[in-house]
């Protein structure tokens, strides 16, 4: 897992609360456990116009947009069912941050274990980004994440709060494999002297 210690980069907007997982991925992309690929089905339904051309709307139709790392967007974002392809599908996009007022339970754990940062902020403050990004289609944050700031242009902070395990697992690049290999020498000579006590489990 790439650590994430700090972003600077465009803020693309998704001004809508309630976002569940299959928006976020359409249950016909889950035919795959690759976690590459999946960012073709990200948004697929709005992406698209029934005709199946491209909705110029839609902010990843915008080439303003195409290469942001941090998304905007309302309450509740990743609601609904719990797979792990909604998390896997917005990575393999390019964001490593969201910025949302609340968020799923399920979906803010699956983001720490796979590289992206969810950064809960107050409604005011997400509202205010929502404005500067009208304004301007290139509005760019930076993401401190030692520090836990979200730093403005214009010189204001916003503060946020993190778990100090998954801060100190994202800033070392460690998912929940990652954190069990810190380990290894320890399981290895466990291993090993459970086989000599106990020869007759380990027999092929």
């Amino acid at each position: 897992m790439q650590p994430f210690t700090t972003l600077t980069g465009t803020i693309a907007p998704l001004n809508q609360s309630n976002v569940d997982t299959d928006q976020i991925i359409p249950k016909q992309y889950l035919k795959t456990i690759q976690r590459t690929g999946l960012k073709e089905g990200l948004f697929a339904d709005w992406r698209q116009r029934a005709d199946g051309s491209p909705n110029p709307d839609f902010f990843m139709n915008q080439p303003c947009y195409q290469d942001a790392p941090i998304l905007l967007t309302g309450e509740n974002f990743g609601c609904g069912s719990s797979r792990e392809h909604a998390p896997w599908a917005l990575l393999d996009y390019g964001f490593r941050c969201i910025l949302a007022p609340s968020f799923a339970d399920i979906f803010y754990n699956n983001c720490f274990q796979n590289g992206i940062l969810p950064i809960v902020l107050t409604l005011a403050e997400v509202q205010s980004l929502f404005d500067r990004v009208a304004r301007n289609s290139q509005y760019q944050l930076t993401i401190d994440l030692p520090q836990q700031r979200v730093r403005l242009p214009e010189g204001e902070e916003y503060a946020f709060t993190i778990d100090p395990f998954r801060k100190d697992c994202l800033l070392k690049g460690l998912d929940a494999i990652g954190v069990t290999l810190q380990h290894e020498s320890a399981i290895t000579a466990y291993e090993a002297r459970r086989s000599r006590e106990t020869p007759w489990l380990f027999q092929p």
